[in-house]
């Protein structure tokens, strides 16, 4: 029986088969959780706002249909946040991990086009997991003078991202993506975007993180333990 390959670790075939027809199947019986989660904390966020500065994960820039939509709607997911007033400034936080493009720059560099004033957006790009993400960010803002921070992604990414920012981001506001308002066309999402030239955020000497960290080394930085919380940088 053929090996096949899934987040990098090898795995005979009949296991592969029935570890994506149990990651099919959590997701979907999951999705109306997720939904009521984001609905849930979206709210309870909206109801002590405005916040001082609102953290953006990053995610590569990809033509395909999966990366390219969670790309386009983290960005509109932030503009809506800001042109409804929930939040006065943006981090977007993201280094070349995956691409060797700076995330955190290019996803800055699109928000500015669509409207939004770049004195109001930011890109950290140190982070290349979504601890670091919350972490780095926050460290920058506190930098900057904001003290009133939340971190805004889909409901998946910030319910994983749930006890870390409890126990190391002093209870940060979670404000998970809410689809309906950003009306993306899901077979045309590239329309909701303009047109940007991504090399200009290109990453001298990169060399991508599943080449420079093991499968376990990447769960461990997604669990923040690549942190060096003593670090006063």
């Amino acid at each position: 029986m053929p090996d096949s390959c899934i987040f990098g670790v090898h795995m005979r075939q009949p296991i592969l088969t029935l570890t994506m027809t149990a990651i099919a199947s959590l997701l979907l019986t999951s999705s109306c959780a997720m939904q009521k989660f984001a609905r849930k904390y979206y709210h309870k966020a909206k109801q002590d706002a405005p916040y001082d500065v609102v953290i953006i994960p990053g995610i590569p820039y990809s033509d395909s249909t999966n990366t390219g939509l969670i790309f386009a709607s983290r960005i509109l997911w932030s503009k809506y946040l800001y042109d409804h007033g929930i939040v006065r400034n943006i981090i977007y936080s993201g280094s070349a991990v995956s691409t060797p493009y700076y995330e955190g720059r290019a996803m800055k560099s699109v928000a500015d086009s669509l409207g939004i004033p770049p004195e109001h957006t930011f890109a950290e790009i140190r982070a290349e997991h979504s601890t670091e993400n919350a972490w780095y960010s926050m460290k920058m803002a506190h930098k900057m003078g904001f003290k009133k921070i939340a971190i805004a992604s889909d409901a998946f990414q910030i319910k994983l991202l749930k006890r870390f920012l409890k126990k190391r981001c002093d209870n940060m506001t979670m404000i998970p993506t809410i689809y309906d308002s950003l009306h993306i066309d899901r077979n045309n999402w590239q329309k909701s975007l303009p047109p940007m030239d991504f090399k200009d955020y290109y990453a001298p000497h990169y060399i991508p993180l599943a080449s420079r960290e093991s499968f376990w080394e990447r769960w461990r930085g997604t669990r923040g333990k690549h942190i060096n919380f003593d670090d006063k940088d």
